[in-house]
């Protein structure tokens, strides 16, 4: 997502600047403004020249939610705010992390919320984070606020974690397949052309087959490398950039035959626990919507909430809307009706969330047993042919001996 730097002043007059992540810059001064922040410069931040930048160690979710766990310990125990993020910034073996703290503290004893501190480092504390932090320090429960966001953080990664370990085993299967299949046709097949071309005679059909997509692949391998990085890249580049490919691409994801299921299982998840989490945190349920569409990590689903959003706005209730976004179950939407007809959204929501975890361990589950059994049958298949291939001139031969 693009980067801007941005200059404005606080209702008090205070001078501020900083740099915030938005699809757009109209989209960038409305963050800001719903920061209490009045922008006078917004412009897209340059990038920097070229630096060993991969060397850096991340903000891991996991450094995260030690911290905010950690954090709210010391709060708890009536700890200064700026004492606490002095020794948080001190023991962070992560000094990626450790640096971020020290310019939030640096911020903070300049007078800065906590929250408007955190805000100007979007790569590390995100809409949802802030928000709660400024729900917490209006509230005076900034330690309750932190536990609940450590909860809410832990469970949200573990959810990811689950997402990429059924995706990971296919991909890792198949490109080991792939790679072994290369190796065959680029270096044991001319073993085995060679060995035929000295026997003389017409090869079988299968056998020169494949001898032909040997001479193709050895000709045109660096081309086809070259093709396939080219096309990520472009394809990566046209997600970051065209909200419309982002857009259509996202939707074919949630259609798909094996996938689409489990990505809206983990849609459904995501969006009950940030949504529960926010609203028993005391944000209000229109800035939540919002902050769940930004979260929710799919465009179409982000699309759906906001047109959720602005029918809230114009006064109807949740369910309807909600409904018509096509990803959230009718069971889903039955139980937010009531929930929002009880009072009791935030507990309802949160079982959803509970449901719906099991449900992504169970998809999970059931993926991996079935694509196993698929991705072995395909190895073993495509190896199998090959070496079929190549004995079969053999067996013509000991035929002919004979």
């Amino acid at each position: 997502m693009p980067v801007f730097a941005w200059e404005g002043r606080t209702r008090q007059g205070q001078v501020k600047k900083g740099v915030i992540e938005a699809a757009t810059e109209a989209a960038a001064m409305m963050q800001l403004r719903a920061q209490a922040i009045i922008p006078t410069a917004v412009r897209p931040k340059a990038a920097r020249s070229f630096e060993l930048g991969f060397l850096k160690k991340g903000v891991k979710t996991r450094d995260l939610v030690v911290f905010t766990r950690q954090f709210a310990t010391m709060i708890d125990a009536g700890l200064p705010l700026v004492q606490c993020l002095d020794i948080q910034a001190e023991q962070q073996q992560n000094k990626s992390f450790g640096e971020v703290l020290g310019k939030v503290k640096s911020d903070v004893e300049q007078g800065s919320t906590f929250a408007e501190s955190l805000g100007k480092h979007p790569r590390v504390f995100d809409e949802l984070y802030v928000n709660l932090v400024t729900a917490g320090e209006i509230g005076g429960v900034l330690d309750t606020i932190l536990n609940r966001l450590s909860a809410y953080l832990e469970k949200a990664d573990q959810l990811k974690r689950k997402v990429k370990s059924a995706m990971m085993y296919p991909i890792t299967v198949l490109v080991v397949a792939i790679g072994v299949l290369v190796m065959l046709l680029v270096k044991v097949i001319p073993v085995f052309e060679k060995m035929f071309a000295d026997f003389g005679g017409e090869l079988p059909g299968p056998t020169q087959m494949v001898i032909n997509v040997s001479h193709w692949l050895q000709q045109y391998l660096p081309l086809l490398i070259a093709a396939v990085v080219a096309a990520f890249v472009a394809y990566t580049q046209a997600r970051r950039r065209v909200p419309r490919f982002r857009f259509q691409t996202d939707a074919i994801y949630l259609k798909l035959p094996i996938f689409g299921a489990l990505l809206k299982k983990v849609a459904v998840a995501r969006f009950s626990r940030t949504f529960s989490t926010m609203l028993s945190s005391g944000v209000p349920i229109l800035d939540a919507l919002e902050i769940c569409a930004k979260t929710s990590g799919n465009r179409v689903i982000e699309a759906g909430l906001q047109k959720t959003r602005s029918a809230i706005s114009e006064g109807k209730t949740i369910a309807e809307p909600l409904k018509a976004v096509g990803v959230f179950p009718g069971m889903v939407v039955q139980m937010i009706a009531v929930g929002e007809q009880t009072g009791a959204m935030d507990s309802m929501l949160s079982k959803l969330a509970d449901f719906y975890d099991d449900e992504v361990d169970a998809a999970v589950a059931g993926l991996t047993s079935m694509l196993e059994p698929l991705m072995m049958v395909f190895l073993g298949g495509s190896i199998g042919t090959i070496l079929i291939a190549m004995y079969l001139p053999i067996f013509k031969i000991a035929e002919s001996v004979k």
